[in-house]
Parts: C-alpha cells; sequence; structure tokens
C-alpha cells in the first residue's frame, strides 16, 4: 500500500493536482479565517468610487498617493467588526465605515462618520465621502452629510454597520476590480484552461504518441 502511494505520489499529474488543490484550501481557508479573526463577513473590499478621494492634481489613483489617509479607487481595504459604541466619531480623525446601505442591503459603501446621533438608545451615524462637498479634513455641515435614512430617521442605524477601516493597500485592489470587469473573469478562466491544458493534455498526449511510436518500432522486422 505504502509502495503504491509513493510512486502514484511520483506522477507529475497528482503533485500538480495537488498543489492546485492546496493553493485552492489556502485561498478558502485564508477568507473564512480573515472573517472570524476581523470578525466581519466582508474583511477585505476594493474601493471602487472616487468618493473618499482627496484629488491630487486630479489624481485618484492610490499609485500616486500609498500612504494618503483618504481612500483611492483600486485600494483594498482590510475591514474589521466593531461594537458601534467603541466607533470614533470626532470628525476629521473619525473611523472610516462599511456599512450596508439604507434601503439596499445588497449594496455596501464605504464613507467617513461625520457626526452621531442617539435616539431611544440607538446610535445613527451621519456620514460623508471625503471628496464628496466640502473636502477633508474641512469640517462639513449637515447638509453635506450623505441623504441616509433608516426608520424615517437622519443616518445610517448602528446594526448596519459591517465594520471600520482598519487599513488600505494601494493597487492591490485592481485585481479584484479587473476580475468584476466584463472581460476580467473570461481572462481568468482562459488562463486556468490553458494552464490545464499544458500541465496535463499536452503531456497526455505526448506520451501516447511516444507509445505508438514504440509500438511501431517494435512491430518492425
Amino acid at each position: 500500500m505504502t509502495v503504491s502511494l509513493k510512486n502514484l505520489w511520483k506522477n507529475e499529474y497528482v503533485q500538480t493536482a495537488v498543489v492546485i488543490c492546496l493553493i485552492v484550501l489556502v485561498i478558502f481557508g485564508f477568507w473564512y479565517g480573515s472573517q472570524v479573526i476581523l470578525n466581519t463577513p466582508f474583511p477585505a473590499l476594493a474601493v471602487v468610487s472616487g468618493s473618499m478621494c482627496i484629488p491630487y492634481g486630479n489624481q485618484c489613483d492610490g499609485g500616486f498617493h500609498p500612504f494618503a489617509r483618504t481612500l483611492h479607487i483600486g485600494d483594498l481595504i482590510i475591514v474589521q467588526g466593531v461594537n458601534p459604541l467603541e466607533l470614533n466619531t470626532d470628525y476629521p480623525d473619525s473611523d472610516i465605515i462599511v456599512f450596508k446601505k439604507p434601503g439596499n442591503p445588497d449594496d455596501l459603501i464605504v464613507h467617513r462618520i461625520a457626526a452621531v446621533d442617539e435616539i431611544n438608545g440607538t446610535l445613527y451615524f451621519r456620514t460623508k465621502g471625503d471628496g464628496n462637498g466640502n473636502k477633508w479634513p474641512n469640517t462639513p455641515s449637515p447638509a453635506e452629510y450623505d441623504p441616509w435614512k433608516t426608520d424615517d430617521v437622519d443616518g445610517v442605524r448602528e446594526d448596519l454597520v459591517v465594520g471600520k477601516v482598519a487599513m488600505r493597500i494601494p493597487w492591490l485592489g485592481h485585481v479584484v476590480l479587473f476580475m468584476r470587469n466584463s472581460i476580467g473573469l473570461p481572462v481568468v478562466i482562459a488562463l486556468i484552461v490553458i494552464l490545464v491544458i499544458v500541465e496535463f493534455i499536452v503531456p497526455l498526449l505526448r506520451g501516447r504518441k511516444s507509445r505508438e511510436q514504440q509500438k511501431e518500432v517494435q512491430q518492425q522486422p
């Protein structure tokens, strides 16, 4: 039994299949592990709009400003689940939060806390994009806050908050955005198909052709 397993492991196809399976396990393990560690179902997100960007020379790409305190298109943000009571609401140093859009919980919004109201023991966060209206860090007027309403109350109710932005990683979000692009996923699938063909199909065909040639040589008088 042991000898059979050793011989099986020496097979290049088996080794390649095992490596692919390990890569898949690591990716899924990292994702679900991050959800547990960071206490949020969305531990990492890509920034897709410029609402949180302070333009520098009309550029809103994290590649130009990797250490900016605001968010740029193409940033990958690490999100940490947090008790709403522990969020920093002291603008302009307040936390940037990720929350489900009131009225459309399937959409996630990433904006900074501009103010907070407590009504009947429930927190309602008034938010604003850093690049919208009066630019961060200038103090905005209430009229410049996001127009979200929850329960007919201005603001984002505390239970809609997914977490806060703990870190931004410039550039890396472009990979996620490429995957979401109409051409991105087909390209990745095509690359996987090519990899499978190169690693499995081509060697298999070469091996079959080689065996057929050997048979022909043996059959010759």
